[in-house]
This record gives C-alpha cells, structure tokens and sequence, in this order.
C-alpha cells in the first residue's frame, strides 16, 4: 500500500490489462483543511480513482473509497470537505505520490520521448508532455551558498542566443544556469547570494564588471585557458594584416634543396578563375572590398560597417588589417584514376593511348570512377610530357593561414623541419611580426611558470610592439591575471559541465526551453 496508516486493503480484482485494488479509509474522522477542526460526521461518499506503481510490468489501479465530512465548527466557511490523503496522493491527482516520483525521475533521466518509452516498457501509462511536465514541477534539492564560484557562458543556439552557468567549483556542481550572458542578470543573482569569496571567470567584460558591482570583496580569477586563447587570437590578428608575408615565407621553404636559391626566385602572380561565374563573384568580392575600405576611410566604426554591409565583424577585421585584397584559394582537384597512375603509365609506354579500353582494364582491377576522368587523366600526361622543364618544379609548402600559423608560433614542443623553415622565413622578414612573436611567447611562459614577477616588465616591453592595445586591455584586467597564477582556481570544470549541459540539450531534441532545460541540469549535477 501507498501508506498503511491511511489507507487499509478491502479486495484485489484482476482484469485483462490490469490490476485493481479497492481500498478504504483506516481513520474514523478527519481533520478540516481550513480551520483544522476534527469531524467524523459524514456527509457522502464517492470513489477516486489512481493509477500507481505497476506490480512485474501489469499496470495498478487504486479504488480508493472517499469521503466527505461536515465542519463542526460553525465558524468555519467552510461547510463540507474532503478527507485528504497527504501520504498518498496530492489533491485532485490521478497518480500516486510514489508513481508520480518514478515518473519524475525518468523524466530527469531519460527525457520526455525516452523517458515516455520506458514508462511504458514498465508498465506506467504516460505520454511525453505528462513527463515533461512532471519534470518543469518537480523540486531540485537547494545547495549551501558557494563561496568559490565559477562562471562562465554556454550557445542556447549557437551565434544567435547564449546564456551563463554557475558551478560551484569546491562541490564540482552546477548552482544554476541564467538564461542569458549580460551583466545585469549575474549582478541579479550575486545580489541574492552573499558570501561568495573567488569567482573564477574568462575575461569577457560582462562577467568582470558585475563581480566588481555585486561582489566587490571577493578575489576575480582570470581563468589560464581563456588568457593562452586570447593571446593566440591577438597574435592571429596581428598576422592577418600581412598576408602577403606569410605566403612568401610558405613559397620561400622548398623541399628540395639543390634547386634554385629561394633569393632567386620570383612569386607567382595570383592566379585568376577561367570560369565566367567565378570572375563574376569575384568582382562582387572586390566590390565589396573597396566599399569595406572606403567607409573606414570616412572614419566608420567597424560595427557600423557590419551593420550597413550586412557582413561579419572578424571578416570586416581581416579585410582591413590586410594590405591587398585578398584572394581566395583555388581548389585542389583529386580524381580516383591517380590512384592507378603507376598503371597508367605503364600501359600508355606499351602503346595503348585508347582511353576507353584503358577505363575498362582499370575497371576489372576495381576502378569506380567515370570513363571521362580516364580520359582526363590521359591529356593531363599528354600535356606534362609534351612540356620539357629546364629544371624539376620546385615544391613550396603550402600556405598556412594566419591562425594555424599563430599556433605554430606559440607551439612549446620542437617543431618538424618544414615547419621551422616557414617560422624562421617569416620571423626574418619581418621585425613587427617578430617583436609580437616575443612578446606573445614571454606571456605564454609567465602563465605556464606563474611567474608574477616578469609581469610588470612584459607589460613595458610590450607598448612598443603590434600587441599594445592587447598589453592594455591585460592591464586593465591585471588583478585577475595574477591572482590566475597565484592561486589554483580555473574554469576547466565548468567547461566540463558546459560539455555535459550540451548532452542533455541534444539528448531533449528541440524541446529544450530554458526552464526545462534548467532542470534537467540542477538534476544531474
């Protein structure tokens, strides 16, 4: 039974899909909900109906035999009520408490779809909105107030809409998740919850300027991971304003030594599309281009500029740091018949210059590919071997992009030989590139060696290189730079719970509205 104090067994009827209980009432009175005034007198009887815990997968039906008293008190508004079952079931349910717990928790478990499946595997009749529903009211256990905190934001729909969660970084436990990432919502909630002496955070301003409003005494960390990816980013966008010097120094690293020397040679021209379709979207890209470059002339913001172009703010950045425009890179066109090239060519020495019984003797050794891509391949050896070079082409390495090369360049392991050739190249050819590379190396090394007392001469040394306005914006956030390499707080677990609130979302497909998705979390941290 639900609760043998309050209810006593009269009978058990089997049905064809169920199991029915008849039960009844074991107290002689009851108590009236709005005076609290004990009755016996009865006024009448009806039957309530709950559905609980199946019995090996047959689902349970209660008969639960009610009554209705009269108030003895006559002060009482209250004139007529009804016996209430608090161990049982809640008022008006159609479930009991246990089964309304069970469902509960596969909502939290497995979601509304999932958790809706196995209810009925068990033996629970329920739909998904029941289970959801069950979810949105049901209660999470209130964690004491952290006194180390952990901030940081998560993409409800990434690009579009983001929110904050709060973990408590002692108990390694999610406190709550707000539904957006502004700073009058954290300074909200720092406001309802005194105490907090760490907060832990990256170095988005939002976050810092309500830890100063709200929680003045407590010590902000900045947390390490953030701080090596801002660097990463400012030297990004220190190499992106040289295009130009990052190509030749990926041209200048030939993997074949004996060639020409590299002072020798001459960079080839960009290399224009053939197709009309490409000169035409490329004419588009260099309108757009000059428009770019043409209002910031005019002295316009780069925020105003997205928002009159309709374009992207880090591509508006990229276009303006760079000194020509920059062209796009022409795609690698493979084709399956390279993979029998060696047989190809031994054929075509024998004689057969028959592309088609060449693309049906590859086709008994397990080619796929078209006829014409045969064909292609045979005029492609034609025009190589009619071409008669003065000397071997020369291999370059290919062009690295700015951000694969801001990666390299702050890379503590030795790198491979190809690698350090286009590092030295490109370090050589440029003293503003390499005085940002020393700069952005010493402060990885400060954050790896939490060495606080370089800090001050590293910011010095940095005002007269291309990371100036990085080196201030790190100055003005400096107290929570050095308390990240004095004390060990980070936010690598709540990048942890951040992993773990996208499986939730992902597992709950598009139903997962923010208070739903709220609960599910608090629940499973």
């Amino acid at each position: 039974m639900p609760d043998a104090l309050e209810l006593k067994l009269e009978s058990i009827v089997a049905e064809s899909d169920r199991v029915v209980l008849n039960v009844s009432a074991c107290r002689k009175g009851a108590v009236c909900p709005i005076c609290k005034c004990h009755s016996s007198v009865v006024h009448s009887y009806y039957v309530r109906k709950l559905s609980d815990l199946p019995w090996n997968g047959i689902a349970v039906c209660i008969r639960l035999s009610s009554r209705r008293f009269f108030c003895r008190n006559h002060l009482c508004r209250q004139r007529i009520f009804t016996e209430r079952f608090s161990g049982t079931a809640a008022r008006y349910a159609r479930r009991t408490l246990r089964l309304n717990e069970t469902v509960t928790l596969l909502g939290f478990t497995a979601g509304g779809r999932g958790g809706a499946r196995l209810a009925h595997e068990l033996g629970m009749k329920t739909s998904e909105d029941t289970i959801l529903r069950c979810v949105r009211n049901g209660a999470i256990s209130q964690l004491e107030p952290p006194r180390v905190l952990g901030v940081d934001d998560w993409a409800m729909r990434k690009g579009h809409s983001y929110g904050t969660i709060l973990c408590d970084l002692e108990r390694h436990r999610v406190v709550d998740l707000l539904p957006d990432r502004s700073r009058d919502t954290l300074v909200e909630w720092l406001g309802k919850h005194p105490g907090i002496k760490v907060i832990s955070r990256d170095r988005a301003s939002a976050y810092s300027e309500a830890a100063s409003l709200a929680a003045p005494t407590a010590t902000q960390v900045a947390d390490r991971w953030h701080l090596l990816r801002n660097i990463g980013e400012a030297l990004q966008r220190v190499l992106e304003k040289y295009p130009t010097l990052l190509r030749k120094a990926a041209q200048n690293v030939v993997l074949r030594p004996e060639t020409t020397p590299v002072e020798q040679q001459e960079l080839p021209a960009p290399v224009e599309p053939d197709d009309p379709r490409s000169k035409d979207r490329r004419a588009a890209r260099l309108a757009r281009y000059e428009e770019v470059r043409e209002l910031a002339r005019r002295g316009m913001y780069q925020r105003a500029i997205a928002r009159k172009t309709g374009m992207g703010r880090r591509t508006i950045r990229r276009w303006l740091g760079a000194d020509s425009f920059p062209e796009r890179k022409l795609p690698r066109r493979t084709s399956r018949a390279d993979g029998f090239a060696d047989y190809l060519k031994q054929r075509y020495a024998e004689g057969c210059h028959n592309s088609a019984q060449l693309w049906r003797e590859l086709c008994e050794k397990g080619y796929r590919g078209a006829k014409s891509q045969v064909r292609d391949w045979v005029h492609r050896y034609l025009r190589e071997k009619s071409s008669t070079p003065v000397q071997p082409p020369l291999r370059s390495m290919r062009a690295v992009s700015p951000r694969q090369t801001a990666w390299l360049l702050l890379q503590p392991r030795p790198l491979p030989e190809q690698p350090h050739l286009y590092l030295e190249q490109l370090l050589s050819s440029s003293p503003e590139i390499a005085s940002a590379v020393s700069i952005a190396r010493e402060l990885v090394r400060i954050i790896y060696q939490k060495d606080t007392a370089a800090w001050p001469t590293l910011l010095e040394a940095a005002r007269s290189t291309p990371l100036a306005q990085f080196a201030a914006h790190l100055a003005r956030d400096e107290a929570a730079i050095l308390a990240a390499l004095q004390q060990p707080w980070s936010n690598g677990q709540v990048e942890g719970q951040v992993n773990r609130l996208k499986a939730i979302k992902r597992q709950m497909f598009g139903r997962a509205r923010f208070d739903l998705l709220r609960q599910r979390v608090l629940y499973a941290a």
